[in-house]
């Protein structure tokens, strides 16, 4: 049945952008682990965006939809053959390039929610990108992220705080906001910088603003906790030309932090290069590589991570779908909903979650898309109360305003 949309070593650079992030981010510094919500558990929350909206049919392919081979085309997968999907179960498999995914889903550690979308609908990336991670009903000027409104909510967050980390050049929106984190970019490039310069620098700062020599120092403190095991595992690679060294490295980094006992906890990191309208591909292409980088990424998590990984949550999410048909160039458009991958020791996983509305042509979404059935909001709550502990109003009123009417999603962590 169809039910109706839902509504609306140090190096110079790393040093550098260690630094440069106080003034997008607010602070520096680690805290003592927030109090889960499940007790004993010492919670981490991982967040991906996927920029460019991500063909969810092909990532996770379903292969039991009698429509589905005729509608996707040379990209469409199949239960066996030359265009095989990962298995997973009759209805539903995985794109060939997630291989540490399926083995975390076999394991019961990743889950999939299939058909799922923010109540966004009009195909503009900017605009879908806006509603993802500010977590508004609608696009617009907004001053913070979901996850930045998260960290306000924890006990003891707000400024003199921070369990937060983004990595990357750029803080992603979703965890900017006046709640601090911290900002972390994998290092490269250029030749590190000496003890001595570092350690004259922080100097410097500790004696003309003590403020933000405090924060300098976390700082640097940051980088090292990051890098310590890269370097422990030999020369650092250069990252190469495609993608997935690069989100890997991204990844390791972060897990390292969230696995320091007085690290952060949450973590947003975002990654480019799904918005496949050419040469798409179905097991080599343009997805195929993006989706190799995002299981590296996954995999990194799952091993940087340590013991920490079984109070782990990792959520994949993207602005909205691909179009079901195929276009003249062997590509998809934008369209509507999509999946969301989930992985982390915390989940009680190996399952695709789906209210599936079927491929048949008159049930897609006017016409063109795969019908969403179930709000990336309610999802996203049923992770956030169930790791931290979130009351339904403040979901509901301050992470993701104006959101009553999305539910928490019931049963994904274990």
């Amino acid at each position: 049945m169809v039910r109706d949309p839902f509504d609306p070593a140090l190096s110079r650079r790393g040093f550098v952008r260690a630094a440069s992030a106080f003034g997008a981010l607010c602070g520096f510094g680690f805290l003592p682990a927030a109090a889960s919500a499940a007790g004993a558990r010492d919670p981490r929350f991982v967040v991906i965006i996927l920029r460019g909206a991500m063909d969810g049919l092909s990532a996770v392919p379903p292969i039991g939809d009698p429509d589905y081979a005729t509608l996707h085309g040379d990209l469409a997968f199949a239960a066996s053959g030359d265009r095989a999907a990962l298995p997973v179960d009759g209805a539903f498999g995985l794109h060939p390039s997630l291989a540490a995914f399926k083995r975390l889903y076999d394991a019961k550690q990743a889950t999939v929610v299939h058909a799922v979308a923010t109540g966004y609908r009009d195909r503009s990336h900017f605009d879908g990108q806006d509603v993802l991670e500010s977590g508004n009903p609608g696009p617009g000027r907004t001053e913070s992220g979901w996850l930045n409104r998260t960290l306000a909510a924890l006990p003891g967050g707000g400024k003199g705080s921070l369990r937060g980390v983004a990595v990357g050049a750029t803080a992603p929106l979703v965890i900017r906001g006046p709640a601090p984190a911290l900002g972390w970019a994998p290092p490269g490039g250029l030749a590190p910088a000496g003890a001595d310069l570092t350690q004259r620098v922080l100097d410097l700062y500790a004696h003309s603003d003590a403020l933000l020599g405090e924060r300098l120092h976390a700082a640097v403190a940051a980088e090292k906790v990051a890098s310590e095991q890269r370097d422990a595992e030999g020369p650092m690679k250069k990252p190469g030309g495609g993608p997935v060294e690069p989100m890997r490295l991204a990844a390791a980094g972060a897990g390292r932090l969230l696995a320091a006992p007085d690290g952060p906890r949450i973590a947003a990191l975002a990654f480019d290069g799904f918005d496949t309208h050419q040469n798409e591909g179905a097991a080599q292409g343009l997805l195929a590589q993006r989706l190799q980088g995002l299981d590296a990424a996954f995999d990194a998590l799952h091993a940087s991570l340590g013991d920490a990984w079984k109070d782990t949550v990792v959520v994949a999410v993207t602005e909205f779908g691909r179009t079901v048909r195929v276009n003249g160039t062997h590509g998809t458009d934008h369209g509507t909903a999509t999946a969301a991958l989930i992985a982390g020791g915390a989940l009680a996983g190996g399952r695709v979650v789906a209210d599936w509305p079927s491929l048949r042509p008159e049930r897609l979404y006017e016409g063109r898309d795969l019908y969403p059935t179930t709000d990336l909001r309610g999802v996203l709550k049923g992770l956030l109360a169930d790791s931290f502990g979130l009351s339904p109003k403040t979901l509901a009123e301050t992470i993701f305003p104006e959101s009553a009417a999305a539910a928490p999603m019931k049963g994904l962590i274990a």
